[in-house]
């Protein structure tokens, strides 16, 4: 949503390989378990089956077994001759609601022994199903914002907590891509109906976007219930901040956001400090000018560490317990690399005692 995009929608439907043609008749589900049980013993038999859909005990045996209620439909790209309208093989919308559930409360929020990475890579793959089905039935209204405020939630949480992973066991670009489709579907169907949730999203998507004029305006021609919502208000002054380049601003504000808010907009905080540096590198350029790095810490909301840290990637003369600003010497390119990760102090404050389950089931 950088730009207005070029039908965000038919985009979603040929990831998911289903765009049914409007003269088809529309097939009906009526699998009524998460993964058709053909599925489930062909993958069985391939030895296709993931660790988290195992009948716990068999895991080391030659064959192990799939239990029938761990077992999720998994993703598949459509192929030539594949039939994938078959009611047996698509679930209808209730149980669909019920996999994105068992989803989040039985893998995202309570494994704990596997590392994230490996939890990130099954949900995203089964979540990708889900909509797969979705699409295929031209699921809509309140069936199918379930299912994507959920996705929303749970790539934008993702795009956090696995943020600096190795790209082998996270790649942020794909999910971003489908992050942005998700919210554009979402944000579609928010346009056809009104919706308990409309205002958050709205709200993530501006500070998930920060900066594009386009989800700018459309966020300005939304319905004055949903504009003068406090949650559209407060990423609308954080996006004011923004393209005024008054970092401080943006980041005292960013003190207001909620944990999920934080999400949305930590992938823009490192770029927000660095324009705050050479702003501090002009206002302050003076070679008998000292500025306390307690101060300069404060303001960045970063412990004096890591400010220091910051600050001599950019150039930036660190003496003692006072900063050195100076425009000759300040690098806007990092002299190395800076983990985004390390900085997430103004986002981890706020995450406190909320669970993974709460926050992507948005009860947080």
């Amino acid at each position: 949503m950088h730009r207005k995009p070029r039908c965000e929608r038919r985009r979603a439907q040929e990831r998911c390989g289903a765009e049914a043609k409007p003269e088809e008749p529309v097939p009906r589900g009526t699998c009524t378990t998460m993964c058709p049980i053909s599925e489930v013993r062909r993958r069985e038999t391939q030895r296709q089956l993931h660790c988290f859909e195992l009948v716990r005990g068999t895991e080391k045996e030659r064959m192990p077994r799939a239990d029938l209620s761990r077992t999720v439909k998994e993703y598949s790209r459509p192929a030539a001759g594949k039939d994938s309208t078959r009611a047996c093989d698509l679930r209808p919308p209730d149980v669909l609601f019920k996999t994105v559930c068992y989803l989040v409360d039985e893998i995202a929020a309570s494994s704990t022994l596997q590392p994230w990475t490996e939890v990130y890579s099954f949900v995203f793959d089964r979540l990708r199903s889900v909509r797969q089905d979705m699409v295929i039935q031209r699921v809509s209204s309140w069936e199918c914002v379930a299912v994507l405020e959920r996705t929303v939630r749970f790539h934008l949480y993702a795009s956090y907590r696995l943020c600096g992973e190795p790209l082998r066991l996270y790649d942020p670009h794909i999910n971003n891509t489908h992050l942005q489709e998700c919210l554009s579907w979402l944000l579609e169907c928010y346009s056809e109906g009104q919706y308990e949730h409309q205002a958050e999203f709205q709200a993530l998507s501006l500070l998930y976007n920060l900066g594009s004029t386009w989800t700018l305006q459309y966020a300005l021609e939304l319905p004055e219930r949903v504009r003068l919502s406090p949650q559209v208000q407060l990423a609308l002054a954080v996006n004011r901040a923004y393209m005024e380049r008054n970092p401080v601003r943006l980041l005292r504000l960013a003190q207001k956001l909620d944990f999920l808010q934080a999400c949305a907009l930590h992938r823009h905080l490192l770029s927000c400090r660095r324009d705050l540096l050479l702003l501090y590198s002009h206002g302050h350029n003076s070679r008998n000018c000292r500025f306390p790095i307690q101060k300069l810490a404060d303001i960045l909301f970063l412990e004096c560490s890591l400010a220091a840290q910051l600050c001599q990637a950019h150039g930036i003369q660190v003496s003692g317990d006072c900063v050195v600003f100076s425009k000759a010497s300040f690098s806007e390119s990092p002299s190395k690399e800076l983990q985004c990760a390390q900085m997430h102090k103004l986002v981890d404050d706020k995450q406190q005692d909320l669970s993974v389950g709460s926050i992507i089931h948005g009860i947080a």
